[in-house]
């Protein structure tokens, strides 16, 4: 039913224009796979479309995208000064964390909130013509990656202003940032899927991101738990952001984080794909 059902076979690969036989779980597996792939070989019209929305959203704007650059920038300066009073922490050292905590969750955040519209704002688009649903994932995560980028001046200014440099050991976050843009993909179809079914899951997910931001380190430092501190592995969030994290910070990331993060990622990939296999042919009768 599925395959008689599904319109959304991609514009130009033929690979995405199934079916044949085999039992019917069989088929939804080869068309989920197959979109996937049809979807990563039109990254070019991912990157975009993801341009394009950047561009309309600061359409208009004397500054544009560096708005977000210059707000983040005085978001920093005056929670750095307060917090370090609050805490009692020695600037040169709690600056730089929160540098680089908040741009990250900045992006990581936006990415979640974006990821809950990431069919419903191509509804249109859907309706109209064959596309790979994973092209719209794309135009997400191109847009996080733009407006990440906008902001990583901040954090750029912030160490040489302190005279700090991670060196080589920076390098290290280079996995990290594949297994965020792998995590990227499956949050944008997990959420985009759920969210294209429910369309009360928008408001939850903020919610839960916004109690996330308080109970991860991000104004606050692990360290300050202490003998509390083993609870943060409980919080998926935590090893995710370190492996990031630790790196630009100018230390390596202990093994136990990247098993974390590596075991927190596969699961969640494996059940956004038993997700998008279910519900693929589907989506676009819930536009």
């Amino acid at each position: 039913m599925d395959q008689a059902l599904d319109h959304t076979a991609p514009l130009l690969p033929a690979s995405h224009m199934e079916v044949g036989t085999g039992s019917a779980s069989g088929g939804r597996v080869r068309q989920a796979v197959a979109d996937v792939a049809d979807g990563a070989a039109l990254w070019r019209l991912g990157l975009t479309l993801g341009w394009l929305d950047i561009k309309l959203r600061y359409r208009g704007s004397m500054l544009g995208p560096f708005w977000l650059t210059i707000s983040t920038a005085v978001w920093i300066g005056a929670m750095g000064a307060l917090y370090s009073l609050l805490f009692h922490m020695d600037l040169h050292g709690y600056l730089p964390f929160l540098a680089l905590s908040l741009v990250l969750w900045t992006a990581l955040g936006g990415l979640v909130g974006d990821a809950c519209n990431t069919f419903l704002q191509s509804e249109a688009t859907i309706r109209a013509m064959r596309m790979p649903y994973f092209v719209h994932a794309v135009r997400v995560v191109v847009r996080t990656i733009i407006g990440l980028a906008h902001n990583i001046p901040v954090v750029v200014v912030v160490f040489a202003l302190l005279g700090l440099s991670p060196g080589r050991t920076a390098l290290w976050c280079i996995p990290g940032l594949v297994l965020w843009t792998i995590d990227s993909f499956a949050t944008c179809i997990a959420l985009g899927t759920l969210c294209a079914r429910f369309r009360d899951i928008p408001p939850i997910v903020g919610s839960v991101m916004q109690i996330a931001f308080f109970i991860t380190p991000i104004m606050w430092q692990p360290k300050q738990l202490g003998t509390h501190g083993w609870w943060l592995k409980l919080n998926p969030f935590y090893d995710v952001l370190e492996v990031v994290r630790q790196p630009l910070l100018g230390s390596v990331p202990t093994a136990q984080m990247w098993i974390a993060a590596g075991l927190y990622s596969v699961l969640f990939c494996v059940l956004t794909s038993m997700l998008f296999v279910r519900v693929r042919g589907r989506l676009a009768f819930w536009m």
